[in-house]
């Protein structure tokens, strides 16, 4: 927790866009924290917020159990902005009426400003917005002391105010792209209400955690899993940073990596920005592991427990280490604050879970406080190629999980070549970017073919490419017919083993991005 930043306190109560009100708030240059609704006032007078944004949740406020904030959240004299069911909860508890809507509202809707006020400071009267809806419950009667700042044909409280203290409500998601100048609305409630300057830079950031893991290290030293990914390397660089030499890098090559991954790595880390690397060749160790497996999830696990084994035994050779860095980041941390309780495993993820219990080491998280778009500005700012920082993201257990089946090195080489030209292919078509994965699947599933005239019985390579923001959902992405073309010609005259290639159009929910 940072006690120089001017802080807004963001609470919980189980929406889908939580995290993206935090996101909208740090862009605007303000540093926010998540927290669960029921926060004690002790804690949250501890956090000495400038203001408490209250967020949407997918609970009625008159069900049995909604989560619930403390009632001095009102009499503090902070700013207060409820969203959603922030709204329909700030009115409940001071006095108000809510009641199932008449017509419930999920999608774009339009609002009129009544009021100048607030959210709405930047809008004159009369005008209309297009916003975010997504709502069963209305508020039927204002509490006392409140008036209408915003309505929409069918929610006479669209927008609330408070006459005299700074209480504000938004029936709709000011925080989603759909909202039209949504990012106004809560800059002015944050800039005008709570008075914040806007204090939170990446640039500030490196400054205060070169201070941090300066004075938490010491003359120690620290070991840091390197996986080539954007999470871990933007880590060891503001690590670098801050304590040089007395950090020691591990990279494990576990034979389920893309082509030239490993030489990258090394090219990068060692050859430009000199940082201490040790290398572990582990691609047999775990090839031997994984023969004949070929459940996902037995998979992943078998991934986790070996990296940490080779991990373990890597850093026994640095007897002098006292901490293990990790890119912990904070969607991470606030799962385990979360409103919404325990969620089902999907997937197991992979990480150094458990090292730093079994290998008597302080953990250390130099990202904890950042959402994923704040760490690639950061490596930006540390000096991280482009190439690295808009790097897609890459599954832990690698390749592993895009072979559907036994895995050996012979179909791991047939994959990668497949994968190269993916990447190849969407680069040249400027698409890159645009797009939040693109990968190869080789599948377990013969068919015929025919080569030169001559009969081929070889394999199934799925290609797939989405969009998204986060991860949490996405799209799976309208590539040109062109693209599919050149992609399904090359990958079936380049590689030896595929004669055929199929495009997953599948989006998550109710697919997962990764086949396993």
């Amino acid at each position: 927790m940072h006690a120089t930043h001017e802080k807004i306190l963001i609470l919980d109560f189980g929406s889908q866009y939580t995290q993206l009100i935090a996101r909208r708030v740090r862009e605007l240059g303000v540093y926010c924290e998540i927290h669960r609704p029921e926060l004690p006032l002790v804690d949250l007078k501890a956090f000495a917020p400038r203001g408490i944004i209250l967020s949407g949740g997918p609970m009625s406020v008159e069900q049995q159990g909604s989560p619930r904030c403390v009632p001095e959240v009102f009499e503090l004299g902070l700013p207060v902005l409820g969203i959603c069911y922030g709204l329909q909860l700030m009115s409940k508890m001071l006095g108000g009426r809510v009641d199932k809507s008449a017509h419930r509202e999920f999608g774009p809707a339009e609002v009129e400003v009544q009021v100048s006020r607030g959210p709405f400071a930047p809008f004159a009267k009369h005008t209309q917005l297009k916003v975010w809806m997504s709502h069963g419950d209305r508020v039927e009667l204002l509490p006392p002391g409140f008036v209408t700042i915003g309505t929409t044909p069918s929610a006479p409280y669209a927008a609330a105010a408070h006459e005299s203290k700074p209480l504000y409500g938004l029936q709709f998601h000011p925080e989603v792209v759909h909202t039209e100048l949504g990012k106004e609305m809560l800059r002015a409630f944050l800039f005008t209400d709570c008075k914040v300057k806007g204090d939170w830079t990446m640039k500030g950031f490196i400054e205060e955690q070169v201070r941090e893991i300066r004075a938490k290290v010491g003359d120690g030293r620290v070991i840091c899993g390197l996986s080539g990914g954007v999470d871990s390397s933007v880590a060891a660089l503001l690590l670098h940073r801050a304590i040089g030499d007395r950090l020691q890098c591990i990279f494990v090559d576990n034979g389920l990596l893309r082509a030239g991954e490993r030489e990258q790595v090394e090219a990068l880390f060692v050859g430009r920005f000199h940082v201490p690397l040790k290398t572990i060749d582990a691609r047999k160790r775990f090839l031997d592991k994984l023969a004949g497996v070929t459940d996902p999830e037995k998979k992943r696990k078998t991934i986790g427990y070996e990296f940490i084994a080779v991990f373990e035994e890597a850093a026994k050779e640095f007897t002098d280490a006292g901490f293990l860095a990790q890119g912990t980041l904070y969607p991470d941390v606030i799962e385990s604050v979360s409103t919404k309780g325990p969620s089902a495993t999907i997937k197991s993820h992979h990480n150094v879970g458990g090292l730093p219990e079994r290998m008597h080491l302080k953990l250390i998280e130099p990202l904890r406080e950042l959402f994923k778009d704040e760490v690639r500005v950061l490596g930006r700012e540390l000096g991280l190629p482009d190439e690295m920082i808009s790097r897609h993201p890459f599954p832990g257990p690698g390749l592993a999980i895009r072979v559907l089946s036994d895995l050996t090195e012979a179909r791991l080489d047939v994959l990668r070549r497949a994968d190269v030209i993916v990447q190849e292919e969407i680069r040249a078509a400027g698409l890159y970017k645009e797009l939040w994965q693109a990968f190869a699947v080789l599948l377990p599933v013969q068919s015929v073919g025919v080569m030169g005239d001559e009969r081929t019985y070889e394999n199934t390579c799925a290609l797939r490419a989405v969009t998204s923001v986060d991860g949490m959902t996405a799209d799976w992405a309208r590539l040109p017919y062109e693209l599919l073309a050149k992609l399904s010609s090359r990958i079936i005259n380049e590689v030896r083993g595929i004669n055929r290639v199929v495009y997953d159009i599948s989006s998550k929910p109710p697919a997962t991005i990764e086949w396993e």
